[in-house]
């Protein structure tokens, strides 16, 4: 096995009082913060409502939309800017209404809803003409099939479509959905061997363009709905599969070890959703689905880190049956010590650059896999290994069997 360093002995099970204590200040934390904010901050997924993402021409000042919003009766509003670390120049915005704003039958109109909240804060040029940054294809096809810049005649009505399926696929794919003039769609008119305009056809079809069509300073990127009922659907759904999860590791870790060592190690896991749901709480993320993948994704990180040591305690066990327990597990955790740093090291900071550099719609869930990871990694040796531990001290206290006997006769 690759070893990050030489051989150690460090004394884990002696120092187990302050993981202990740590974790218990931890979850102390937390749940003071979940108490505080009345419980977790969920995600439109599990809440219900509507979530809108719109992007700005300009860096839009946060307190004009919400003052925009709160005419148009949104009080309740949640705004929030998304930074994109990789591309500073894109100004997008959050906004999200839950139920209790809009009910079940008005969820639909959340949109419009925000839209026209944000004209009458974000006005277009010439209100009178329709949006050419929010205008779909087939409405485009329907005005240049109407004007026929190109003197083609309704006959050639595919010519067009191939036109505006041009112009909407740059303006989504290439300038992220949001056109600052007419004048950028000239070179890519021009340059398709898609469509064949001729002498004085790009300009004969921005003409167009500029007579039927505003060009708006925002526009809207994406838009979720879910309904109250079905978020409280996916919340009870996503409870039931941490704890499904929990349950068939508990009776997988009972059978191949003892069911101490089950027990433990399904505490331990526990341990690190609390601690990560008590951090979540206290930095007010949201807890979305992707959340939930991330959370189960840890569950089984952190379960098969203390598996491996697990492992090597019971291997430890048979070689060394007069040493105490704790002594065993300590030398069991000591010679995964590099493993652990390994694996855990490198899944860690890969984790990190996607938190650091991930943008806000990644943030939520790369900040659980970076809390997971150290919490995870931690709680093996500073929790589920101290747990069984004491449970073998309070056994042979008891006078019914040795430290021994943990080692267990299945599994081997």
């Amino acid at each position: 096995m690759l070893e990050f360093f030489g051989p150690v002995n460090i004394d884990w099970m002696g120092k187990a009082k302050y993981f202990v204590s740590t974790s218990l200040v931890l979850l102390a934390v937390g749940a003071t913060s979940l108490y505080l904010h009345g419980g977790p901050l969920y995600g439109i997924d599990f809440r219900g409502g509507t979530v809108v993402y719109v992007r700005f021409q300009q860096n839009p000042k946060i307190n004009v939309i919400r003052a925009s919003l709160a005419q148009g009766g949104f009080h309740q509003a949640n705004i929030q800017a998304i930074e994109n670390v990789a591309r500073p120049d894109i100004h997008e915005v959050m906004i999200s209404l839950d139920e209790r704003d809009l009910n079940e039958q008005q969820l639909d109109a959340g949109r419009k809803a925000i839209e026209d909240a944000l004209h009458s804060s974000f006005p277009a040029p010439d209100t009178t003409k329709p949006d050419l940054n929010s205008v779909a294809t087939a409405a485009l096809e329907e005005t240049l099939v109407r004007r026929d810049p190109l003197g083609f005649g309704a006959s050639v009505a595919d010519h067009y479509k191939a036109i505006a399926a041009l112009i909407t696929n740059f303006r989504d794919t290439q300038r992220g959905g949001l056109l600052s003039g007419v004048d950028e769609l000239r070179q890519p008119l021009a340059a398709s061997s898609d469509v064949q305009l001729g002498h004085g056809g790009a300009d004969a079809v921005l003409g167009v363009l500029r007579n039927a069509f505003t060009v708006g300073s925002f526009a809207i990127r994406n838009v979720e709905i879910v309904g109250p009922k079905v978020g409280a659907e996916l919340r009870q759904q996503a409870i039931l599969a941490t704890l499904y999860a929990l349950a068939g590791m508990l009776v997988y870790i009972a059978f191949r070890f003892e069911w101490i060592y089950g027990a433990a190690a399904v505490l331990a896991v526990f341990h690190d959703v609390l601690i990560t749901l008590g951090l979540f709480s206290i930095f007010r993320f949201e807890i979305s689905l992707t959340v939930i993948a991330a959370l189960l994704t840890l569950v089984g990180y952190s379960m098969n880190d203390t598996i491996v040591i697990f492992d090597r305690v019971r291997e430890n066990l048979r070689i060394m049956r007069r040493e105490r327990l704790a002594d065993i597990v300590n030398r069991a955790i000591n010679q995964t010590l590099s493993r652990t740093i390994l694996t855990s090291g490198l899944t860690f900071l890969t984790v990190l650059v996607l938190f650091l550099l991930g943008g806000a719609s990644l943030r939520a869930f790369s900040f659980a896999m970076v809390v997971g990871i150290v919490v995870g990694t931690y709680s093996s040796f500073g929790i589920a290994a101290p747990l069984v531990v004491a449970w073998s001290r309070w056994r042979d206290q008891k006078g019914t069997v040795g430290a021994g006997s943990l080692a267990g006769n299945r599994g081997r």
